[in-house]
């Protein structure tokens, strides 16, 4: 779908007072095409990302998520292209399966523990490059990566650009911990951090989620904003938590698939 087609449908459905008046197939044409138009976005990204930052002979850490898979598409596409010679390390199994399938080199932090670039989803990212991630479960193995890496790069979709966290994104810090501790963990961030902490529950099976560490997942929903370098560090010393969805000074640089076709880039900020 084009974008002047998606603007259009837009268009066509905030023009009736409300969703009641509009026609349900308008409604169902504007809702796909913003569907659509985030897809777009998060390939924008990702083809942006890989074809900016990643070279010959480099070792690059694979992220994991939804946007991800555009981003291996493109890179796959380029090592068959210019005969590149990459190796890829995985943050999920997800990923991993990704790399396989596109026919990639497949490597582990055994053998490469330091990575020239990692490249991965957000679920937020506000001014100063502070992400939530572990919306896909896997942000104890992603924060691994990315530490090991000399270049860690963010690729989104422009519903995920925030001035703070919290203002998009509004499923809460997905926090990885050890199944017996997840009710005091869960007791202890809510009294001294505030707002609510639930353990995250499957869709497709009977009971809580499962991270591929074998360990369970709680979204603490804050109520407002906090020193996320503290907070992150505070919770992390919590026994039984294992790690927190707060990438903290860890991005060097994002891209956002915008809605108008471009690509927004945001460093770190000079202060």
């Amino acid at each position: 779908m084009t974008l002047q087609k998606w603007v259009f449908l837009r268009k066509l459905a905030a023009g009736f007072p409300s969703s009641r008046s509009c026609p349900t197939h308008v409604l169902r044409l504007s809702q796909s095409a913003a569907v659509n138009m985030a897809e777009e976005s998060k390939k924008l990204a990702a083809y942006f990302a890989v074809d900016n930052s990643v070279q010959n002979n480099q070792v690059v850490g694979v992220g994991s998520g939804s946007t991800i898979v555009y981003a291996v598409d493109r890179l796959a596409e380029r090592v068959r292209q210019e005969q590149l010679n990459i190796v890829c390390v995985p943050t999920s199994f997800q990923a991993r399966q990704l790399i396989l399938q596109h026919g990639l080199t497949l490597s582990d932090l055994e053998r490469h523990p330091e990575l020239d670039v990692a490249i991965d989803g957000a679920d937020e990212v506000d001014a100063e490059l502070t992400l939530i991630k572990g919306g896909g479960g896997c942000l104890t193995q992603e924060k691994i990566v990315a530490s090991c890496s000399k270049y860690f790069v963010v690729i989104a979709d422009y519903r995920k650009d925030s001035k703070a966290l919290g203002q998009q994104w509004k499923k809460g810090v997905p926090i990885e911990v050890i199944p017996m501790a997840y009710v005091p963990v869960s007791r202890m961030i809510a009294k001294r951090f505030g707002g609510e902490v639930n353990l995250r529950m499957a869709i497709s099976k009977a009971g809580p989620v499962v991270t591929d560490n074998g360990n369970f997942i709680l979204d603490w929903k804050f109520e407002h904003a906090q020193n996320w370098k503290e907070v992150n560090t505070a919770i992390k010393m919590i026994p039984g938590v294992v790690e927190t969805g707060l990438f903290v000074n860890m991005a060097e640089q994002a891209y956002f698939g915008m809605e108008d076709g471009s690509v927004k880039v945001r460093k770190v900020p000079i202060n």
